[in-house]
């Protein structure tokens, strides 16, 4: 039986996939990593209380064989974009670094569809950034999702995402043949995928854009 690891086990993604793993058979023991105490109370669940801007408090904790990142914001929640590259690049660099010299397998990654290092946008450039650091590590698996506009009932309010996921869903009967790519996807489906993903026998550096993803949770 395997041990996973999550961060951002409380946001619209990470939540989800938390209660799939712990339904998991594969998984004795799931540990998530988080800035306060969650409550959550379930005999497979542990939870290291960290300091994101201090390694040292969680770098020995970080044992186990599959590793999920679902840790995210934007510019405008995180107010710049030097607070938001810290959270989407900076804090997954530093586990990711920490996790592959601790001999983890397997690495998880929820990026963004478009995300591309040569972007002019700056939130797909991030995201692009992070995916070419996981390409320079050791493990034996990496898992880039690129899930297009997630769906779902997040803590905060998106007024963009909100008016955004109303458009697409109302024309989402459009998004057929190449476009399908871009439909948008719901959280719950984005965390399934991940589950799905994690025990496949594979190896090498793997990214499933949003299409795929739907396909993985319906094969």
């Amino acid at each position: 039986m395997k041990t996973a690891l999550i961060i951002g086990s409380t946001g619209l993604v990470g939540a989800a996939l938390l209660q799939n793993l712990l339904n998991n058979k594969a998984y004795e023991k799931v540990i998530c990593f988080n800035r306060a105490t969650t409550n959550i109370q379930h005999p497979k669940y542990s939870e290291v209380i960290v300091d994101f801007e201090q390694p040292e408090t969680y770098q020995n904790s970080i044992i186990g064989d599959d590793f999920f990142c679902t840790i995210g914001t934007t510019i405008s929640k995180a107010g710049s974009k030097e607070a938001f590259k810290k959270v989407d690049f900076e804090y997954p660099k530093q586990f990711a670094t920490l996790a592959s010299k601790n001999g983890i397998n397997h690495f998880l990654l929820i990026s963004s569809l478009g995300a591309d290092s040569d972007s002019n946008n700056f939130y797909l450039k991030t995201k692009g950034e992070i995916e070419d650091f996981l390409k320079t590590t050791a493990f034996k698996r990496v898992s880039i999702l690129r899930p297009s506009l997630l769906l779902g009932d997040r803590n905060e309010f998106r007024f963009g995402e909100k008016i955004g996921g109303f458009l697409m869903k109302t024309f989402s009967f459009l998004f057929l043949g190449k476009l399908k790519i871009y439909k948008p996807i719901q959280s719950t489906t984005v965390a399934k995928a991940l589950e799905q993903i994690a025990q496949k026998e594979t190896s090498g550096f793997q990214i499933y854009n949003s299409d795929k993803i739907e396909e993985i949770t319906h094969s």
